[in-house]
């Protein structure tokens, strides 16, 4: 009767390590990186500078996949209708994540139901930035300005609905100022007309801006966070300059599929976080302008989301943005 005892803990136990060998080997192949828009901009440099150390931290190499298009909503789609088992991940910013959830007529995807949250990456402030012709050089002086030349300032947006135009809205109804809106398709045509002086202003992450505030191509009034950047210490808040109530930053965050397993959403967001905290990659998102991240659990980064998608959805009604 022993015997027969010993012999079915045996096969018990040798039934049970598959399964376990099965969670502990996650993952067993590469992990796609899916970026929301083309190479070059501000997803894709935090996208590879992550995947650059995450295989030392996850066992596998990543792979930064581009599915650029419809503000990040083809991306997104992507990756909600992957297989919900780790390997495809996107990483994803205030629009696919929460602001086109309102924007958005008819979405292929829903922003809270398709997505396990994963962790959040970090934040790009936005710079209210003014080309050099504009005779402002703080806040104080720009509202002066446009006081006194009513309909003369305009801000270029990559888009109706996108965080540079909601930017711009939010901006025009806490400063009682009027701006002109020009949206274009993308922000590369619009920061260029900025730069060439036929638009007037912009509201642009730092990222997007920093080199050509560095060359003094465009003047930084202020920034839109609690703090200064680091990337540029030398631009005050818009708070220390009397706006309150006035921060405005894109965010960045890594999702999976709704479904994913959750203890492999915590092997992610494990692998995340150590990255994250290597000294050479701070150092380098901080350079880039990019704020450490307020939520660093899945369950704080779906909390995020869901005050981005309260605090945006009256400022895009008040814009009459609606898209299709």
């Amino acid at each position: 009767m022993q015997q027969f005892a010993c012999f079915f803990i045996a096969c018990l136990a040798a039934l049970m390590l598959p399964s376990a060998a099965y969670a502990d080997s996650f993952p067993d192949k590469p992990v796609t990186l899916v970026v929301a828009f083309p190479p070059g901009g501000s997803s894709d440099v935090i996208a590879r500078t992550l995947a650059a150390e995450m295989e030392e931290h996850l066992g596998q190499p990543m792979i930064v996949e581009y599915h650029p298009g419809a503000g990040g909503n083809i991306a997104a789609k992507f990756v909600a209708r992957a297989p919900a088992n780790g390997h495809t991940l996107l990483i994803g910013t205030s629009g696919p994540l929460a602001t086109h959830a309102v924007l958005y007529r008819n979405l292929d995807y829903d922003p809270v139901k398709s997505f396990a949250p994963v962790i959040q990456v970090g934040q790009l402030p936005n710079l209210v930035m003014v080309h050099p012709s504009v005779p402002a050089s703080d806040l104080k002086e720009l509202v002066a300005y446009a006081q006194a030349n009513p309909g003369k300032l305009s801000y270029a947006s990559s888009g109706n609905g996108s965080a540079s135009h909601l930017g711009g809205v939010l901006f025009s109804s806490k400063t009682g100022i009027d701006l002109l809106h020009v949206p274009y398709k993308g922000a590369a045509p619009a920061l260029n007309d900025v730069l060439g002086g036929q638009i007037s202003m912009s509201f642009t992450d730092v990222l997007a801006a920093l080199p050509h505030v560095r060359v003094g191509k465009l003047k930084a009034l202020g920034i839109a966070s609690a703090t200064r950047s680091s990337a540029l210490p030398e631009v005050p808040t818009l708070a220390e300059q009397g706006l309150q109530g006035y921060e405005v930053s894109v965010f960045f965050g890594i999702v999976a599929p709704a479904g994913t397993p959750a203890d492999r959403v915590k092997k992610l967001n494990r692998a995340f976080a150590e990255v994250l905290a290597v000294p050479k990659v701070k150092q380098q998102l901080a350079a880039q302008g990019l704020e450490p991240p307020p939520a660093t659990t899945p369950d704080q980064l779906a909390k995020f989301i869901a005050a981005q998608m309260q605090l945006w959805a009256p400022v895009i009604r008040q814009s009459g943005a609606q898209i299709d």
